[in-house]
């Protein structure tokens, strides 16, 4: 069966290949980003600015969770799908099971230093003190369920490097959506407030957790297994270089997610609220793009580990194309709808969230296009093992670009900086990208010529 899949993968038209892997991906990819805009805009009907802010404090939290998921999966999922194309079975089957066991430790880890230093942890985040009880009420139930939200995005990652996305599909799907049905249960039907929303996040989970296990031995995947957990040096240097690029990405989007909360905390919470609420909404616009950039990696892997580097190209390619197509709809329809999009989440037509979340959405419309050649490169550098390139460029659009223009921006212009950092960002990120990309295809230019010489 394992021969099978690899020679689809290696046989198969690329265009093919990538829209069923993709497809999934990203149905997944929008039901995740909708249930996380769910909690906003059930939260945000509670008509508090305060409490509205909390969610997108703790969305640093859920940042950090999913970059420590991330590094697991995508460190053992990158590893995994370059062993399958190698047809080396029993490293991969071992490189499963000790990923996903490395994510719940770290989330454990998480759960129990984050219940100790609760408070500091919200005001670090940029809670302010009419925020906070608001903040500790929802963070305190994300940390407890960080070990089960990190081991199915292990297993989540995991499925789709191994080609079987529709099994992460309805894992992730059924999640999400039981999500969405429980929102407004548990925050006015039983009244919990913005508690509620948390807690119907973690049970939500914990079903995705269990069909995500259901798909793993249900599908042709490799399964788990105690005897075969082995955390040693070689497997952690491995998941560390597959999976690093990812703990940038993820990991400095909570650092920047702080910064943006802090820089916005001078103009009030209604500030806070409309970047929480901005970040939501294009998080779900972009979610497309990371769908169809995970759908591009296991062919990119399976092709550069079977030195298919023709393949790696033109998928690299077309999924460049389709995901320009798409941001493009997006940018115009977003800059022209911002204000109804905004007023979904808050009904006051003279609220100060409505406004500087609308002017705030049309800036990062106008940039949503470069962020498919950005996504592209970054996750087909980390595929292929080129781990610093690949940190670096997981780290400019959300970091090392982003914190610094956010915080000189609002310092120079004040609000007017704060709403349009990211789009500066975004375009200091694609300078960087494209030359990345062009040296890595230069160098498999490189190692192809000898063979096309005999």
């Amino acid at each position: 069966m394992e021969n099978a899949k690899r020679d689809k993968m290696m046989n198969q038209p690329v265009p093919k290949l990538i829209n069923g892997l993709a497809v999934p991906t990203i149905i997944s990819m929008l039901i995740t980003s909708l249930y996380n805009m769910a909690d906003t805009y059930w939260v945000a009907q509670l008509n508090n600015d305060s409490a509205t802010a909390a969610v997108g404090i703790v969305f640093a939290i859920m940042a950090l969770i999913q970059a420590l998921g991330f590094f697991c999966g995508h460190g053992s999922g990158n590893y995994i799908s370059r062993m399958l194309g190698a047809n080396q079975i029993a490293a991969a089957k071992s490189m499963a099971t000790s990923g996903l066991v490395l994510s719940m430790l770290l989330g454990l880890i998480l759960l129990i230093f984050g219940m100790i230093f609760l408070e500091p942890l919200a005001y670090a985040l940029g809670s302010t003190t009419t925020m906070m009880p608001y903040s500790k009420a929802y963070m305190s139930w994300i940390l407890i369920g960080s070990p089960i939200m990190m081991g199915s995005l292990v297993m989540n990652n995991q499925l789709r490097f191994q080609g079987n996305a529709f099994y992460s599909m309805i894992g992730i799907t059924a999640g999400g959506v039981l999500n969405i049905m429980l929102d407004p249960l548990f925050i006015f039907g039983l009244n919990f407030g913005i508690a509620g929303a948390a807690m119907a996040t973690i049970f939500s989970q914990t079903v995705s957790f269990a069909l995500l296990m259901w798909g793993i031995f249900k599908s042709d995947s490799l399964s788990y297994s105690i005897k075969l957990i082995n955390l040693d040096k070689e497997h952690l240097i491995n998941i560390f270089k597959g999976g690093f690029p990812s703990l940038c990405r993820q990991g400095i989007s909570s650092i920047s997610t702080a910064a943006l909360n802090l820089c916005a905390g001078p103009f009030g919470d209604a500030a806070i609220a409309a970047v929480s609420v901005v970040n939501r909404i294009m998080q779900f616009c972009f979610s497309v793009v990371i769908g169809f950039a995970q759908g591009f990696q296991p062919v990119c892997g399976y092709n550069y580990g079977a030195k298919r580097y023709d393949r790696v190209k033109e998928a690299f390619f077309y999924t460049n194309r389709i995901g320009l197509l798409f941001t493009l709809v997006a940018s115009v329809l977003v800059f022209i709808y911002a204000e109804p999009i905004m007023s979904m989440f808050q009904s006051d037509a003279s609220s100060t969230v409505l406004t500087i979340g609308s002017i705030t959405l049309r800036f990062q419309s106008l940039t949503l296009f470069l962020t498919v050649f950005i996504t592209v490169a970054n996750m087909m550098l980390q595929v292929v093992g080129k781990t610093k390139a690949a940190s670096l460029l997981a780290s400019m659009r959300q970091g090392i670009a982003l914190i610094p223009v956010v915080v000189i921006l609002s310092m120079k212009f004040g609000l007017f900086g704060l709403e349009i950092a990211q789009s500066v960002a975004d375009v200091i990120s694609f300078a960087v990208a494209v030359p990345l990309v062009i040296g890595f295809f230069k160098e498999m230019n490189r190692e192809t010529q000898p063979k096309n010489n005999e």
